[in-house]
């Protein structure tokens, strides 16, 4: 009878296997999804004209954007796709679409899950550009 309370179980150990063998991924997915927004990749400015901002996602709704880049008149426009998370950030571009802005930027690599944005590039600000 003494055996049967000093010793655990088999099913109680395997138990606890299980449970290490699960929480253990999980653990380091979500160090590495922190990690991945946390740390910064690069960062920088991008000038050009919004062509388009919209509201995505199901669950985590993001809102995903097109910078139209024209380095010169007459030649090939380039699109920055970008990720923006702040709605504040979001109601600033939505402002200033049709006029020439500034992006502030910070890229993520390695981010796991389309929830977090579509793109890589998230922008943390915005400003008008005078003529």
């Amino acid at each position: 009878m003494a055996d049967l309370i000093t010793k655990p179980s088999k099913v109680s150990k395997l138990f606890k296997v299980f449970i290490w063998l699960l929480l253990i991924p999980v653990l380091l997915f979500a160090l590495y999804t922190w990690g991945a927004l946390k740390w910064v990749y690069s960062s920088g400015e991008r000038v050009g004209y919004v062509q388009k901002l919209s509201e995505k996602g199901f669950v985590c709704k993001t809102f995903e954007g097109e910078l139209v880049l024209v380095s010169m008149p007459g030649t090939q426009a380039e699109k920055f796709l970008f990720t923006v998370k702040d709605p504040e950030v979001a109601k600033k571009i939505n402002e200033s679409i049709g006029k020439r802005v500034s992006l502030t930027y910070e890229e993520h690599k390695g981010i796991p899950s389309s929830c977090f944005g579509e793109t890589s590039y998230f922008v943390q600000n915005v400003s008008v550009m005078d003529k």
